[in-house]
């Protein structure tokens, strides 16, 4: 039977298992990136759920704006400096190794050969649909993570107003995105494809990705405004949650038209991805929180914690360039999945996390 946690644990800026859970989000992607070294022989309705497996990106999203909206939202930011300092902190989360991993591309000869780009550099290549995946492909989602970090503090002056304000903001992004698109291929035919088409816009921005980020941050406000009343109430949030998200890529995996392709790209399929996944997300995080289960005490063991503060390394080095170069030494049966884990391990140990620890103690001081 699953006894829910002590009502004062929801004060701790630090969710053990939602840094597990980050470690299913990143071996969805894994898997998904790879299901087609597998596609010969898995059964056809595995590899229909194994094609939407990309929506470990969205666990991810959806965690960011819980994170960031439940440890951020009442500290003051209201002029540059506490702005820059929130900022500064965030980009030294994300940018320092992603440089590290682009650099290394872009010296080596055999790829990147010298060709620096300042769009890569400023993730500014994201907004454009020619370029998005160009160096480290999995970056455009640091480009839309990025987006967010720079608008929460927006978002945070809504919640004093009212939380249902946020439902406003993926429909004001999308109309701006889109306005922005279509102006720039009335203009010049917008060659580079900034904000344009509108497939583009939904799949791979902050305008269509915002959904993900808003059910965060909605569940943080709730938690912290009615000290998760309402979810102590709900019984068997985690089970509901994670069965939840398991018939909701099925659902959508129905809409796939051929057996390596997504469903979301079907309208239907669009929705349930866009509005339906991240309910069930948002209550997965509440069962991780307010539940003591066995997946809670999994998630919450010091080796998947220690794999979860690695996860963002693991993602980036698990396809794109850093994979190509450990293959071309080494390709095992699980396609590197243990060899990528432990690189990742490493980058995080020594280099990702001490200069985060470094930032953050100069800005304390």
């Amino acid at each position: 039977m699953q006894q829910p946690i002590n009502a004062p644990a929801i004060e701790m800026k630090r969710f053990d298992a939602l840094t597990g859970l980050r470690v299913l989000a990143v071996t969805f992607v894994f898997i998904y990136h790879n299901r087609k070294y597998w596609r010969a022989s898995l059964h056809p309705e595995i590899l229909r759920l194994f094609n939407e497996l990309h929506i470990g990106v969205s666990i991810f999203f959806v965690l960011s704006g819980f994170l960031i909206t439940y440890n951020y939202s009442d500290r003051t930011i209201v002029n540059f400096k506490s702005y820059a300092q929130y900022i500064i902190i965030r980009l030294a989360r994300v940018l320092p190794l992603y440089y590290l991993i682009l650099t290394a591309y872009y010296l080596d000869p055999a790829f990147g050969k010298l060709h620096f780009s300042a769009l890569t550099y400023t993730l500014t290549h994201g907004l454009s649909n020619r370029f998005n995946l160009n160096a480290i492909a999995q970056a455009w989602s640091l480009s839309v993570e990025m987006c967010f970090y720079f608008l929460a503090p927006l978002l945070f002056l809504f919640q004093e107003k009212r939380g249902l304000y946020y439902l406003l903001v993926p429909l004001f992004l999308f109309t701006i995105f889109v306005a922005i698109g279509q102006l720039w291929h009335y203009v010049n035919g917008n060659p580079n494809q900034f904000f344009y088409p509108l497939s583009f816009i939904l799949d791979a921005t902050i305008a269509g990705k915002s959904t993900d980020f808003i059910a965060g941050a909605l569940l943080a406000n709730y938690i912290k405004k009615s000290e998760g009343n309402l979810f102590f109430k709900i019984h068997h949030k985690t089970l509901m949650g994670f069965t939840g998200i398991f018939l909701t890529i099925m659902l959508i995996s129905c809409f796939q038209n051929e057996s390596f392709n997504h469903g979301y790209q079907h309208p239907v399929g669009r929705v349930i991805f866009m509005l339906i996944l991240p309910i069930f997300i948002v209550l997965s995080i509440a069962g991780l929180m307010f539940e003591k289960t066995l997946l809670q005490r999994l998630l919450s063991s010091k080796f998947l914690i220690l794999l979860g503060n690695a996860s963002y390394a693991f993602y980036l080095v698990h396809i794109s360039y850093v994979n190509i170069r450990i293959k071309r030494v080494w390709l095992g049966a699980d396609r590197n999945f243990i060899i990528l884990w432990l690189v990742s391990i490493i980058l995080y140990l020594f280099f990702e996390k001490p200069i985060y620890q470094w930032v953050r103690n100069k800005i304390n001081k």
